[in-house]
């Protein structure tokens, strides 16, 4: 009880409850890099080189978050992401333009949310299976339009991929003596925007509090008078939105386009999104978790490469290995937080 006020403390929700554990972890994860492993660590760049090379999979991640909320699953949007990259690459090349490029990107997502969210909502197909094959059948038109590597060559497109925003205030003084300022890119403000767009949303917006709702209980959603197929719509509409996004990000980042791009993006967002607090049976969620669950697992990837763990399937083993010790640990905390409240 706050002795000031007078007024009994709310407790923390289960969302707010994992999200924190994943904070916690994260940031002791990274002190013990820069106690043990130092290098990179201990500058800031670190940081923003992690959210630079990262930005694409917190958007989808985000996307993903709002779908496992309502008790759904997308597992489209890696290869959306890559299809979206192939098209603006074509595009821009072909004689497009910036804007006509971003157009193409968000259409490419509408469109596969739109498909996605009418099968699974109206016509109650499962998602798992409707995702798969929007999966598969962006991954075939990626290599449809292209089975080589594209390089962007549209010069407007390289001027603003160039764009590096720059914060003296995190900078670090070489071993030459020049300063380096921390330099973080276009992209991870787009990331970030997204991530607060989606947590405004969830928290303060009706239709947030209505797929927490359908994903705690779908019946008792109903008898709430919540539209639980138009929910769910629209919600793989958001994610399909997401991804549109996701591509065009990724697109900046790598100022390529290849048939492979974002392999494995999804099993990345939805690892990120577990992580970060997100239960597979819906109704639990927070997209700041899912941002620090994004983080958590760079840092571990991070840290198997600093430690000489070159090969990638030690990358593999330890993504997991840390996603079944996060469910481990939200079963446990979960399952004893019931407990006490009997």
């Amino acid at each position: 009880m706050n002795k000031k006020t007078g007024l009994k403390r709310e407790p923390l929700t289960d969302a707010q409850l994992l999200m924190s554990i994943t904070i916690v972890i994260f940031i002791l994860m990274y002190l013990a890099a820069m106690a043990f492993l130092q290098g990179g660590f201990l500058h800031p760049q670190q940081i923003f080189d992690m959210l630079n090379d990262n930005a694409s999979l917190i958007i989808v991640s985000c996307g993903l978050t709002i779908v496992m909320i309502g008790a759904g699953i997308d597992i489209s949007v890696g290869a959306v992401t890559s299809l979206v990259v192939m098209s603006c690459v074509l595009y821009l090349n072909g004689g497009g333009n910036i804007f006509g490029s971003i157009l193409l990107a968000l259409g490419i997502g509408l469109a596969f949310g739109v498909v996605h969210g009418f099968l699974i909502s109206y016509l109650e197909i499962q998602p798992f299976i409707v995702t798969l094959a929007g999966m598969f059948f962006a991954r075939g038109m990626t290599t449809i339009l292209s089975v080589n590597p594209q390089k962007v060559e549209h010069e407007g497109f390289a001027a603003l991929r160039d764009v590096k925003i720059e914060i003296n205030a995190l900078g670090y003084t070489a071993k030459n003596g020049n300063f380096v300022p921390a330099r973080m890119e276009l992209g991870v403000v787009v990331a970030l925007l997204c991530v607060v767009v989606i947590f405004i949303l969830l928290k303060y917006v009706r239709l947030g509090r209505n797929i927490y709702a359908i994903g705690g209980n779908q019946q008792s959603a109903l008898m709430l008078g919540i539209n639980v197929k138009r929910t769910r719509f629209i919600s793989y509409v958001i994610s399909g939105l997401l991804s549109g996004i996701s591509g065009y990000v990724f697109m900046m980042h790598t100022g390529a386009g290849n048939a492979t791009n974002a392999a494995g993006m999804e099993m990345n967002a939805i690892a990120s999104s577990i992580i970060g607090g997100t239960l597979l049976t819906g109704g639990v969620g927070n997209v700041l978790g899912t941002f620090f669950g994004t983080m958590t697992l760079t840092t571990i990837k991070k840290i198997v490469v600093s430690s000489g763990l070159n090969d990638p399937w030690w990358q593999s083993i330890t993504t997991g290995g840390m996603l079944c010790f996060f469910i481990l640990l939200q079963s446990v905390v979960l399952n004893k937080r019931s407990k006490s409240k009997k």
